[in-house]
């Protein structure tokens, strides 16, 4: 299985994973993982960054209006409005324990086929 075979981390399994390490009942974290999330979405849509020390920091981005070409029309050019994003900028910690993946054996190549 390769890095990108995973599957992903659902908010549940984090609950679980949180419920099954503290002891606390599962309904319980569930609800507090939730809150938490809110409380970052309702920052970023306030224009606010939120750092999480050693996890990383969410950063409101404002982009610029600006010109840009149509891909399927070099020659034309379009006007992009401005707009706002977000951001995630991962931790020192975050950052070392990705960087640690580089180290790891490529994943092996399937077997042949066999042929009848």
């Amino acid at each position: 299985m390769s890095l990108t075979d995973k599957p992903n981390l659902t908010k549940r399994e984090i609950a679980t994973r949180v419920s099954d390490a503290t002891g606390l009942q599962l309904k319980d974290v569930a609800v507090v993982v939730q809150k938490t999330l809110d409380a970052i979405v309702d920052a970023v849509a306030d224009g606010r960054n939120v750092e999480l020390r050693n996890f990383g920091v969410f950063e409101v981005k404002h982009r610029k209006a600006r010109i840009g070409r149509n891909p399927n029309n070099p020659g034309q050019t379009v006007q992009i409005p401005p707009r706002v994003g977000v951001k995630f900028k991962p931790g020192k910690i975050m950052t070392e324990r990705v960087e640690q993946l580089a180290q790891l054996p490529p994943p092996a190549a399937p077997p042949p086929a066999l042929d009848d």
